[in-house]
């Protein structure tokens, strides 16, 4: 039993991680770690004005953030669990402690064999899907990119159409001179160009989830079974 991105990558392409992230990327019921990183975003920025009204939206539900800062103090919560359906689940909770409040950007990954790629739950009740596909870089980074945007609500079911959608780009590296992970967020659209998108680094600590568990209110609201 692995992780659900060692599996989604492959033996291969997970042993050419460097070896911080593959630790990080362990993180899983198999390993029984969770992990929480701690640091400061440099940067969170918005595209075009055009784009704030449907950030606000989403927002509503910890679906992207709202507001822009600079040096905002940064929180990511990795924690592993079993889902209602029976799916090894990892959240991705980062709180952003931006002036006039924190604001949360939550997603649930699981691996969908179905799919072949790790599927990103977003937000508070899942409503948003997202298929992400993973591969190592050269120099042991990690490069993430979405695929495929999947809306549920109660019976709807529908893909999320182009012009709408967003594509995301995550990179994730691990930076031995100064011992942090540093990652950058970018997500565009291709008619009307770049989105939101942060970037900065962190440390990371783990510790066993059986002793610690999973915190009141990491867990989503809503669990959506389909892929």
């Amino acid at each position: 039993m692995t992780s659900i991105f060692r599996t989604a990558m492959g033996d291969a392409a997970f042993e050419r991680l460097h070896p911080e992230l593959q630790r990080r990327f362990s993180v899983g019921l198999a390993s029984g770690e969770l992990c929480v990183g701690r640091g400061v975003m440099d940067r969170i920025w918005h595209g075009r004005a055009a784009v704030k009204p449907f950030l606000a939206v989403a927002g509503l539900r910890n679906i992207l953030l709202p507001r822009t800062g600079r040096n905002v103090p940064f929180t990511i919560e990795n924690v592993p669990y079993t889902d209602s359906y029976g799916r090894e689940t990892v959240t991705f909770v980062r709180t952003f402690a931006l002036s006039g409040g924190p604001r949360r950007f939550d997603a649930t990954m699981v691996h969908s064999p179905e799919r072949d790629c790790v599927l990103d739950y977003l937000g508070t009740h899942q409503h948003l899907a997202s298929d992400l596909h993973l591969s190592a870089e050269p120099d042991g980074s990690l490069l993430i990119r979405s695929g495929e945007h999947r809306f549920r609500e109660g019976p709807l079911d529908v893909r999320v159409p182009e012009p709408v959608g967003g594509r995301a780009e995550v990179r994730e590296s691990f930076d031995e001179r100064t011992g942090r992970f540093r990652i950058n967020v970018r997500v565009d659209n291709r008619y009307f160009g770049p989105l939101f998108g942060y970037r900065g680094s962190f440390t990371a600590e783990y510790a066993d989830v059986r002793s610690r568990g999973v915190r009141a209110g990491l867990r989503p609201v809503r669990e959506e079974v389909r892929a």
